[in-house]
């Protein structure tokens, strides 16, 4: 599964890719997570599963749900992403995937 994570620049996600990818490892999973700017997304995601947005590009959530209609895109929940919550933010990809 592929979970692709936007921000402005992609910069501040990173560190949340981290923490998602300690979490998978630590069920035995893995995935491919990944940052990037939300100005790439166009070109870089169409292959992934789900598509998060930081909660700074909040505002084009719905842009980015008609560019990828078949693809589940939503916000991380700004006390999740702020405190880099990994875990809960890898079950939220997870349940909007259907996993």
């Amino acid at each position: 599964m592929k979970i692709v994570l936007c921000c402005s620049d992609g910069m501040s996600t990173s560190i949340l890719v981290k923490k998602m990818q300690d979490a998978a490892a630590k069920r035995g999973e893995n995935f491919d997570i990944s940052a990037m700017p939300v100005s790439t997304l166009e070109t870089n995601a169409q292959d992934a599963d789900v598509i998060l947005l930081g909660p700074q590009v909040r505002y084009m959530l719905k842009d980015i749900q008609k560019e990828f209609p078949n693809k589940p895109v939503e916000v991380i929940a700004p006390q999740d992403y702020g405190m880099a919550r990994g875990d809960k933010v890898l079950d939220f990809a997870l349940k909007l995937a259907g996993k």
